[in-house]
C-alpha cells in the first residue's frame, strides 16, 4: 500500500471506532452485562468460518468464471486476490473498489486484459443484479411498515435502490449498444475537460472510442460464448450473499438471542444497498450508523452495540487482517519478479 491508501486505511478506521464507540456508550446499559452472561462462543466461531466460506465462493466465482473463457487460474491465486481486495475496499469510498486489484491478479495469471476487466465487471455486474431484485423485496417490505419505521427512512432507501437499479439497467443497455456508452461517456468527458486544448480532447476522445470497443468486445465475447460462466457466477453470487447475510443471525445466536432470519436478511439487504453509495472510506460510520439503527427496530437496545461491534470486527477488521496478508503475499511476488527480470536483462547486456 502507498501512503495514500495507508492514510485512507487510517481515516476509515478512525472513523469506524469513533461510531462504534458512540454506538456502544448510548446503548450498552445494566441489561448489557445480563446478555453477555448468555453468550455462545461457538456461534460467534461459525460466523467467522462462515465469513472465511463466503470469500471461498467468491474466489471459486472468479475461477470459474475464468475457467469458462479457456484459462486456468489456480484457485488459491483467486483467493488470494479476493483477500487483497478486501484491503483497497476499505480504503476507497464505498465497499466498492478493489476491482483494479482482481483485474491485475488475473493479468498476472495470464488473462487477458481485456477479458479479466470484462470478468471483473461482470462479477458486480451479477452483484447488483442480485441485489436489486431482493433489494427490491426488502424495500417493498419496508414500505408496508412504513407507519412504524416512517417515510423519512424508506423513502431515501426507496431512491437509492431505484438508483442503483438505473445504473444496473444503464450498463446493461450500453453493452447492447456500445454507441450509447460512448455518447454517455463523451458527453460527462466533454463537461469535464472544457478549458483543455482541443488537440488533448480530440485525443481522449479516440482513447474513449478505443476502450469502449475493447470492452464491448470482451463483453460480447464473454457473454456469447460463455453462457456457462455466467450460469457459475450466479450460483456462486447467490450463495457468497446468502452466506454473507447469515452472519449477522449467527452472530444474535451467539449473543442469546433468536436469529431472527427474515428480519435479519431484510436489514443486511438493505444495509448492502446503502453501502454501495459512495459516501465514505469503506462505507466506515455509515455501516455502524445503519446496522444500529435497523437492528434496534428487533432486538434488545441494550445488545445492539455489542451486536455491531461484533459484526463489523467480522466483515470488516478481519477483512482489513485477511487483505493485509494477502498484500504481503502479492508484494513479495512482485519483488521477486522484478528481481528475475532485472537479473535476465544485465545478462542480455
Amino acid at each position: 500500500m502507498d501512503k495514500s491508501q495507508v492514510k485512507w486505511l487510517a481515516i476509515s478506521v478512525t472513523f469506524s471506532v469513533i461510531v462504534l464507540a458512540i454506538v456502544l456508550y448510548f446503548t450498552i446499559d445494566e441489561n448489557t452485562i445480563t446478555y453477555l452472561q448468555e453468550l455462545q462462543p461457538q456461534y460467534l466461531v461459525a460466523a467467522i468460518l462462515l465469513h472465511v466460506l463466503s470469500m471461498g465462493f467468491w474466489a471459486a466465482r472468479i475461477k470459474l468464471m475464468s475457467r469458462s473463457l479457456g484459462y486456468r487460474v489456480p484457485f488459491l491465486h483467486c483467493l488470494n486476490m479476493v483477500f487483497a481486495n478486501l484491503l483497497i475496499a476499505a480504503v476507497t469510498p464505498s465497499q466498492a473498489g478493489g476491482e483494479p486489484v482482481r483485474i491485475h491478479e488475473l493479468y498476472r495469471a495470464d488473462v487477458p486484459l481485456g477479458d479479466a476487466t470484462a470478468i471483473v465487471i461482470l462479477e458486480r455486474v451479477l452483484d447488483g443484479i442480485l441485489l436489486g431484485i431482493i433489494g427490491g423485496v426488502a424495500v417493498l417490505l419496508l414500505w408496508l411498515g412504513s407507519e412504524k419505521l416512517g417515510l423519512a427512512i424508506t423513502l431515501p432507501l426507496a431512491f437509492m435502490w431505484i438508483l442503483i437499479m438505473g445504473f444496473v439497467i444503464l450498463f446493461a443497455y450500453s453493452v447492447k449498444k456500445p454507441d450509447f456508452l460512448k455518447n454517455l461517456v463523451k458527453k460527462i468527458s466533454g463537461f469535464l475537460t472544457k478549458r483543455w486544448h482541443a488537440e488533448k480532447v480530440e485525443k481522449l476522445m479516440n482513447d474513449i472510442d478505443s476502450e469502449v470497443d475493447n470492452f464491448h468486445g470482451a463483453l460480447k465475447k464473454y457473454i456469447g460464448h460463455s453462457k456457462i460462466g455466467l450460469l457459475y457466477g450466479g450460483i456462486f453470487t447467490v450463495l457468497y450473499w446468502f452466506n454473507e447475510f447469515f452472519i449477522a443471525s449467527l452472530i444474535l445466536m451467539g449473543l442469546g438471542q433468536s436469529p431472527h432470519i427474515v428480519e435479519s436478511f431484510v436489514a443486511q439487504i438493505i444495509i448492502a444497498i446503502i453501502m454501495m453509495i459512495p459516501l465514505t472510506p469503506g462505507s466506515s460510520g455509515i455501516a455502524e450508523l445503519s446496522a444500529t439503527s435497523l437492528y434496534s427496530l428487533f432486538i434488545p437496545s441494550s445488545i445492539v452495540g455489542i451486536f455491531v461491534v461484533l459484526w463489523r470486527l467480522i466483515l470488516y477488521y478481519m477483512n482489513i487482517f485477511m487483505g493485509v496478508f494477502a498484500t504481503v503475499i502479492i508484494v513479495k511476488r512482485e519483488v521477486v519478479r522484478k528481481a528475475i527480470k532485472n537479473r535476465i536483462s544485465k545478462n542480455r547486456d
